[in-house]
């Protein structure tokens, strides 16, 4: 948009002033320059402002978030926009919904983290609302309402880490030895317990255990391509590293071997590794509670959730070098772009498999 007019000089006030205006909103700009500079100055920052091509800026936050989670419910998946959905409702428009865009600064967004630091959240909850709240200034700037880009926010240095209850020596040594569960009112065989079992020996997420089919499983290579979440939604995991591949154990190669025998002695007839009764997809809610059951009545130590087995494998193995350990969990950055290196990723896999083995052998073989 071009400008009309030029800064005029402010005796009274000792500076340059140029007032313009820009889709309804009129803003001023001055400079303290004596001269002509200080002109040039004010018509340089009122032209850098009609030039930003913002539209729209007099919405109130909470339109532009409302618009930005129904594009997430079109582009990402049920999970995942839900928790936004928390965040955005909970801590981001309580406190600037009825701002207008335009009025937006980074400190205000700080200012949310803060309250959210000082109400106990933890360090993980305090970074996915910061998170979330670049992508919507992220959307916010694609769609032309603002130029806002935060690049100071953080997070404070006392926020608290929670702690993780992972299974000890001797859960895992029971978690390998008994079988049995409390199922209504009586003890009965867990179906699930090689679900278990194969969590901690692999450290794969339960949403992968969830989705892992046979046809998967080429040999000793376990190559997983999906995640079911807690709504049913197949997914091809949480980012883009949980996308891999690593090599079974002999232990891990066992509880395969058992699970195979349980579905064969059922009668159970699946695509999945871990399937329910009926050989579909066991839902997460039901793998979740069949585990606190197994949990409690057979008294491991620790509180430990599904998703701690996965943080219980780690806590055992890492003693295994981390370029391994990452290609294990699925945590490389880099893994992807190996494909050239493909024999010496081979070679990696092979070499974290036995180590594993080794490391799991002597925890659970211990007497």
């Amino acid at each position: 948009m071009k400008r009309t007019n030029t800064a005029v000089w402010m005796e009274k006030y000792n500076r340059w002033q140029i007032k313009v205006q820009k889709d309804g909103l009129r803003k001023t700009f001055y400079s303290s320059t004596p001269g002509r500079t200080g002109q040039r100055e004010a018509n340089a920052k009122a032209d850098a402002w009609l030039d930003e091509n913002v539209i729209n800026t007099r919405l109130n936050v909470e339109k532009t978030t409302a618009e930005y989670i129904e594009q997430l419910k079109l582009t990402t998946s049920k999970s995942h926009y839900i928790q936004y959905e928390y965040y955005i409702n909970n801590w981001i428009n309580p406190k600037i919904g009825r701002l207008k865009i335009e009025a937006l600064n980074e400190q205000h967004l700080q200012s949310i983290i803060n309250f959210a630091y000082n109400k106990g959240l933890s360090k993980k909850t305090l970074q996915n609302i910061k998170g979330c709240m670049t992508s919507w200034l992220k959307f916010c700037r694609m769609n032309k309402y603002t130029t806002l880009f935060p690049e100071n926010l953080s997070i404070p240095k006392g926020a608290a880490t929670k702690e993780k209850a992972i299974l000890q020596p001797e859960d895992v040594k029971k978690l390998f030895l008994s079988d049995v569960t409390l199922r209504k009112g009586s003890e009965q065989y867990d179906i699930y317990i090689n679900a278990y079992r194969f969590q901690v020996l692999t450290g794969m997420r339960p949403g992968e255990i969830i989705g892992l089919k046979w046809s998967d499983i080429k040999g000793k290579d376990v190559n997983l391509k999906r995640s079911i979440n807690v709504y049913g939604e197949v997914t091809k995991g949480k980012n883009d590293n949980a996308r891999r591949s690593f090599q079974l154990t002999d232990f891990s190669q066992q509880v395969l071997n058992d699970q195979k025998e349980m579905l064969k002695q059922n009668g159970i007839t699946s695509n999945f590794v871990f399937p329910n009764e009926y050989g579909d997809n066991v839902a997460e809610k039901t793998y979740y509670q069949r585990w606190r059951k197994y949990r409690d009545y057979n008294k491991l130590s620790a509180k430990t959730t599904l998703y701690e087995l996965r943080h219980t494998f780690v806590s055992i193995t890492k003693s295994l070098p981390e370029g391994y350990l990452k290609q294990l969990v699925g945590h490389s950055k880099d893994m992807d772009t190996y494909g050239v290196y493909s024999h010496e990723i081979s070679s990696d896999k092979d070499t974290a498999a036995k180590m594993s083995q080794d490391i799991f052998e002597g925890l659970i073989n211990d007497q």
